[in-house]
């Protein structure tokens, strides 16, 4: 898959072994630097389970590795209880209808 501007991909370890657990990324510049054969330099936004961009980054991947980000199920990785807790408690915290359920009770 040859990415494109305002392409949304999947970044797995399948394109670099840094990116342990996967992102979503949304292309903002496909980068015409000579590089390793297959590989190229991403500019772009990583992206939340909404949508929404939280950090602006430039990444080094294996086109061969790049999956539409509507290829099905995102891959989760293994957590431990202790981490999915911590997780769970974080969204409780942000939303907003338990943030008033609370409040009223």
């Amino acid at each position: 898959m040859v990415p494109r501007s305002g392409d949304v991909l999947r970044v797995t370890r399948a394109a670099s072994v840094q990116f342990i657990e996967p992102l979503l990324f949304r292309v903002i510049r496909v980068h015409d630097w000579q590089t390793y054969d297959g590989w190229v330099w991403l500019d772009g936004y990583q992206l939340n389970a909404s949508g929404d961009a939280v950090e602006r980054r430039s990444i080094f991947v294996q086109m061969s590795g790049l999956q539409p980000a509507n290829a099905g199920p995102f891959p989760r990785a293994e957590s431990s209880p202790q981490s999915r807790a911590a997780s769970n408690a974080g969204r409780q915290l942000n939303n907003p209808r338990l943030r008033t359920r609370q409040a009223a009770g």
